[in-house]
């Protein structure tokens, strides 16, 4: 059994996904008389795709079918515009495979559809070792609730504080903060001040990371642990 996870977020951690996500979103919006701006986007960034609707939309979508139906389409966009040119992490497979060798397991912690995670899955090299994948069908709560996070930890059978994630999001620092979990932010979707308020490192690149500085970041926050939705862990930028 191993004594160390990471659990990745996908969007904007493994895969560069912010402008397939962006353009798929618009051009469902459009579809009905809609539109989405870029600082609108960049705000719900992390969230589920419901959620996302509810907010922008919620006197427009007034029923659960057209929820559902508006989420299906921006889905389906999204994996045709992604599939054409799987944008990978810099640094992405790299690190998979560095944290494999070192003896770590692997999870995927995601709010997007299993359709997206099995598009990523099939893309991205060094995916074989991530061992489990959460996505929205096995949660309740979306980010910040740490449900996710919590339940990657369960199916890799490590207790919280053994855990590390990787996220670039305010809402999944946010979530793995209130988790227990030793939480890494990746800078590009959110500004460094801003996820450094959660986050027990950032960095701009996932080159940056290795087993040896994600161990030891376990380690000091396990030391540490506040109890589940309290404190913050302090910042090393």
């Amino acid at each position: 059994m191993s004594d160390y996870a990471v659990i990745f977020d996908m969007d904007g951690v493994l895969v560069d996904s912010y402008q397939a996500h962006f353009e798929s979103w618009r051009q469902m919006a459009r579809r009905h008389g809609q539109d989405m701006t870029e600082p609108q986007f960049a705000a719900t960034f992390g969230r589920t795709s419901r959620d996302i609707i509810h907010r922008l939309w919620g006197s427009v979508v007034t029923s659960a079918e057209q929820v559902t139906q508006w989420d299906h389409e921006k889905e389906h966009l999204y994996r045709q515009i992604l599939a054409e040119k799987f944008p990978e992490m810099d640094g992405a497979h790299e690190l998979i495979e560095a944290l494999h060798a070192a003896g770590f397991v692997m999870a995927i912690g995601s709010s997007g559809p299993p359709g997206n995670v099995q598009v990523v899955r099939e893309n991205l090299p060094g995916s074989r070792h991530i061992n489990v994948t959460v996505t929205r069908e096995d949660i309740t709560h979306g980010k910040p609730d740490p449900e996710v996070f919590l339940k990657a930890a369960d199916k890799l059978a490590l207790p919280p504080c053994r855990c590390a994630v990787v996220e670039d999001a305010p809402a999944g620092i946010e979530a793995a903060r209130r988790a227990g979990m030793a939480a890494i932010a990746i800078t590009g979707t959110a500004p460094r001040e801003e996820l450094a308020r959660g986050a027990g490192l950032v960095v701009d690149s996932l080159r940056e990371l290795t087993p040896e500085i994600i161990k030891r970041l376990i380690e000091r926050v396990a030391g540490v642990s506040p109890a589940r939705g309290e404190g913050i862990l302090p910042s090393q930028d």
